[in-house]
C-alpha cells in the first residue's frame, strides 16, 4: 500500500484556499478522504502533460479542487505537490 504525503506547498495552498474560498472546517479531512484511494490505486489520477508532466491529477473533494501529485513507484510514495483551484488561469488543467 502506497504512502501519501503532502508537500509544504500543497498544505500552504490548501490553507490559503480554506480562507479565500470560505471552505468548511472539515476541509482537511475531506481532502484526506479524497486522497485515500491513492493508497491502493496510485495511478488512478490522470497523467498531466506539458510542463506538468510527469505529475498526475486527482479531483476532490470538490470538482474544482485539484490535487496534483507525483508517484514514486520505487519507494511506493505519493507526494501531493500542490493543491489548486481548477478555475484559475494558472491551474495545471488550464491551456
Amino acid at each position: 500500500m502506497a504512502r501519501v504525503e503532502l508537500s509544504l506547498a500543497a498544505v500552504e495552498n490548501l490553507d490559503r484556499m480554506i480562507v479565500t474560498h470560505s471552505l468548511p472546517s472539515d476541509t482537511r479531512a475531506r481532502v484526506k478522504r479524497s486522497l485515500g484511494i491513492l493508497e491502493q490505486f496510485p495511478l488512478v489520477g490522470r497523467q498531466l502533460e506539458g510542463r506538468w508532466q510527469p505529475l498526475r491529477l486527482l479531483i476532490g473533494p470538490w470538482r474544482w479542487l485539484l490535487l496534483v501529485y507525483l508517484y514514486d513507484e520505487h519507494d511506493d510514495l505519493i507526494v501531493v505537490v500542490t493543491t489548486q483551484d481548477a478555475r484559475s488561469s494558472s491551474a495545471a488543467t488550464s491551456g
